[in-house]
């Protein structure tokens, strides 16, 4: 089901006018501004700017990270190799574009997606509630919870079964406002309901960094992913893209 309202051209440039920022060239893949002029690194344990989510532990913008941590690079996103994790890209019908990545980790899912979003204001309280609205429609609930980045929703999703049957599927969906990008991760299976089960998904989300890219977007314009690169020095086996625990990656149709 889509969740995920694009917004009118019009009602994009009323949310980056609120930001301040300014639209004269691109603005740069680090945060910076257009002339392209790099600036320093913002320290992640630096309080989160307003509007912004708070993320002392990430996932971090690019310009935030030099640790050496193994990760998978699918463009947008970066993801830590976890052991056991599989890495599902979800390819739309049509365009063949990778619209998202989901990773199936200790029996439970978390697909993520990444989207440009204004410089300072975050977009997650406006999406959440279209999402809520959408999930009332549809027969679904949700319910407003506190999590590590903020407001999440608990919620009660309908989904039909092969046999035609509907049943409620439990998810769990967590927005995090970084600068100049949007990170949402919906979790399903255990950890939508289990704290405990949810760790190791939460865990890689705090390793994952979001590479916004250079490009003028429009909030909500999904930030392009591709099939992950292999590692430098590693030779794919069997002409296979490697996953993120160096397993052969696997793909499907969204």
């Amino acid at each position: 089901m889509s969740i995920f309202r694009r917004r009118s051209a019009r009602d994009d440039e009323a949310g980056e006018a609120t930001t301040g920022s300014s639209r004269d060239g691109a603005d740069g893949a680090d945060g910076s501004d257009g002339a392209g002029a790099a600036t320093s690194a913002e320290p992640a344990q630096a309080p989160a700017p307003a509007g912004l989510s708070p993320r002392p532990q990430g996932p971090f913008d690019v310009t935030e990270v030099d640790d050496e941590l193994p990760r998978v690079d699918l463009g947008a996103l970066r993801l830590p190799g976890v052991p056991g994790m599989e890495l599902r890209l979800e390819v739309e019908d049509g365009t063949r574009r990778v619209v998202a990545a989901t990773v199936a980790l200790a029996g439970s899912t978390a697909q993520l997606q990444a989207f440009a979003a204004p410089r300072t204001q975050g977009i997650w309280g406006e999406v959440r509630d279209e999402i809520a609205a959408s999930l009332a429609s549809s027969g679904g609930l949700s319910q407003e919870v506190p999590g590590p980045y903020g407001t999440e929703l608990v919620a009660q999703v309908p989904t039909r079964l092969p046999d035609g049957q509907v049943v409620a599927s439990p998810a769990r969906f967590v927005g995090v406002d970084g600068p100049r990008w949007f990170l949402r991760a919906v979790l399903s299976g255990p950890a939508a309901v289990d704290a405990q089960a949810a760790a190791p998904l939460e865990e890689l989300l705090r390793g994952a960094v979001v590479v916004r890219g250079a490009e003028a977007m429009a909030p909500r314009d999904l930030l392009p992913l591709r099939l992950p690169q292999a590692p430098p020095g590693a030779a794919p086996a069997d002409g296979q893209q490697p996953g993120a625990d160096g397993s052969a990656a696997g793909s499907e149709q969204a």
